[in-house]
């Protein structure tokens, strides 16, 4: 995932032409770039490129000068709603960052080939603004000489992971989506958040999640995974993969070449795998696989250290053995390869800001994610090229898959965000109802002793709903006690929200105690609970009231391992809307319960001893 941090610019560089490089004239430039449209106009994403196709890119790439061509490799961060006319305080922002004002100032300053979409960064408020800023940014690049489309990028795995928010349709996890083991489901989930994006204009997204989450003490990747079987997370992240490249959105899969068995966040730190070659072939590389042989149009790199692979102690990111003799060599992959953000310090850690986007090149990636300072790192690789380190035979190489990507995209022909087609298609009843029911088939009944659920309006009509209210993802309502109480009130009960948060307080605990006494049965949310959490208290103290409790695990599902007396236990794997409210309609029996377990749960006091195995799971 990319990083959130940001850097400041240490250096102003300029974008003036070194003069080698010869600039054809403005009417050779039109002729070859509607010869391309002409050739390349294509309905869907799945239409390969044929030698005419290259003949034409490789015409177009002749004609860029070497600091364009810098820019194409490049994907960056830029603040504000509009292309053109930002806020103030985005303004000073991208000043501070990058040394411009606005996305079109970036855009003619550095040529760069694609840009990344956050929330934080105040570039997605709605879909008629995203459009708008999406059209706005592919103008100012077209209206450069030699203007080229751009890869407009975002983080939208659904789940814990999203920056496009309501009214868009946001759908369950990966993990959830695991337990749902339904590879329709996944392809409709690609296909749909596909639609929405391509109609908003963002072209590239950076799902599906690849990894085999088979470390539950993953801080980084967890819910984001499909689970800890490699066959099942190969099927769904190829179906997903499918879904949306069918709507003309990249997909891609990450994060290369695995990232399930780490327990350090590379964002903070430098996780290193210690499994061996053998092991990765079995687990790690199996999704990868199933990704290329469905046609991934982008694989995102991994900054860790995998020693079985490369011992040389550099990351995945920078590694030649790794990108080009694995993926590129072994695996025979020949599309885009994109860094994970090279401002996470797991790439930053052995090299300086200004070797890294280097020897990234050198180990075979085609694009730069969201430098800390684009000014040093573009910087970088002009003088790397200048001074014969790189070739720009190299950098041609890079472009043309880039290329390659941007017309199987149809972008050279359809510029511009379906504007009139985002009311028909973003966040629709269809697609609202679609992303429903497919969380219905996620929800997991992992304990159900003494027939606990389902709890019923006539025999538990008052429920006082407690639990973790973490930060909800980009867009959605929360906070998830509050969902679950609205979902559970619109089903029949009488059900009162009251937060204690991930770690309540004595305090907490007994307002919650005295709020049970009221109640005729209690539903805890719990988030990532561990041994010495106030969490276990919380519920402790409220199962001695004598009240019917049922827990649900809105995060990992290893929570039910901490609760051995507890005898109604859920799994959602999400504390977005959908999966909350999904698992509001399993509590009152509205639906069953028909998730199984897409990950072991050991025991808490033997982690060698697995208490429910995969596939595990309740239904009534």
């Amino acid at each position: 995932m990319p990083d959130t941090s940001t850097g400041s610019v240490t250096s102003t560089g300029s974008t003036a032409s070194t003069g080698h490089t010869a600039r054809p004239s403005r009417r050779a430039v039109l002729a070859a770039t509607a010869g391309l449209t002409a050739a390349l106009t294509v309905p869907t994403a799945a239409r390969a490129a044929t030698p005419g196709d290259d003949r034409r890119l490789r015409a177009l790439i002749s004609r860029m000068t070497l600091e364009e061509k810098v820019g194409q490799l490049f994907v960056m961060r830029v603040y504000g709603h509009s292309a053109t006319a930002p806020d103030q305080a985005d303004i000073d922002a991208n000043l501070n960052e990058i040394g411009v004002r606005t996305a079109a100032e970036l855009i003619a300053k550095y040529r760069v080939g694609g840009i990344i979409y956050f929330a934080w960064a105040h570039n997605t408020r709605d879909p008629h603004q995203i459009a708008d800023l999406s059209d706005g940014i592919q103008q100012a690049s077209l209206d450069q000489p030699r203007g080229l489309p751009v890869l407009i990028a975002t983080d939208q795995e659904h789940g814990a992971v999203c920056r496009v928010g309501e009214p868009a349709t946001l759908f369950p996890g990966a993990m959830a989506i695991g337990a749902g083991r339904s590879r329709a489901d996944a392809h409709t989930l690609g296909l749909i958040s596909g639609a929405e994006l391509r109609a908003i204009g963002i072209n590239q997204d950076y799902s599906p999640d690849a990894d085999v989450n088979v470390n539950p003490a993953n801080p980084v990747i967890g819910v984001r995974s499909f689970g800890a079987d490699p066959d099942a997370v190969a099927a769904l992240v190829a179906a997903e993969v499918k879904g949306y490249q069918a709507s003309r959105v990249a997909a891609t899969a990450k994060h290369f070449p695995g990232h399930g068995d780490t327990a350090t966040d590379s964002h903070t730190g430098f996780p290193v795998i210690t499994h061996s070659r053998e092991v990765w072939e079995k687990l790690d590389a199996v999704p990868f696989r199933a990704a290329i042989a469905a046609g991934i149009d982008s694989v995102m790199t991994a900054h860790i250290q995998f020693p079985a692979l490369d011992d040389s102690g550099d990351p995945a990111t920078l590694s030649h053995p790794i990108l080009t003799g694995i993926l590129r060599g072994e695996l025979g992959y020949d599309g885009v390869v994109i860094t994970d953000s090279l401002g996470m310090e797991g790439v930053r850690t052995k090299y300086g800001d200004d070797r890294v986007p280097v020897l990234a090149l050198k180990a075979g990636v085609d694009q730069l994610l969201n430098p800390p300072s684009l000014d040093v790192a573009w910087n970088a690789v002009l003088k790397a090229v200048q001074n014969g380190e790189l070739t720009e035979a190299r950098l041609d190489e890079s472009i043309l898959r880039i290329l390659r990507l941007k017309a199987r995209l149809g972008l050279f022909a359809d510029r511009r965000a379906g504007r009139t087609s985002i009311e028909g298609t973003v966040g629709t009843e269809a697609h609202l109802a679609a992303a429903d029911r497919i969380a219905e088939r996620t929800t997991t009944l992992l304990v159900n002793e003494d027939g606990t659920l389902p709890f019923s309006p006539r025999t538990e009509p008052r429920l006082l709903v407690v639990g973790a209210d973490p930060a909800s993802p980009s867009g959605t309502t929360g906070p998830p006690t509050g969902v679950l109480a609205a979902a559970l009130t619109e089903l029949g009960f009488t059900a009162t929200a009251l937060s204690t948060g991930t770690a309540p307080s004595a305090a907490v605990i007994a307002q919650a105690v005295k709020a049970a006494q009221d109640a005729d049965a209690v539903v805890v949310a719990t988030y990532n609970v561990t041994a010495g959490s106030a969490q276990r208290t919380l519920v402790a103290q409220l199962l001695a009231t004598g009240k019917p409790l049922a827990a649900l695990a809105v995060r990992n599902p290893y929570d039910v391992a901490q609760f051995p007396s507890v005898k109604a236990c859920l799994a959602s794997y999400g504390w977005t809307d959908v999966e909350v409210r999904a698992a509001a309609r399993v509590i009152a029996g509205g639906v069953p319960p028909r998730g199984k377990l897409p990950v072991p749960v050991q025991r808490a006091d033997d982690p060698t001893q697995v208490l429910y195995p995969i596939g595990y799971g309740l239904t009534y």
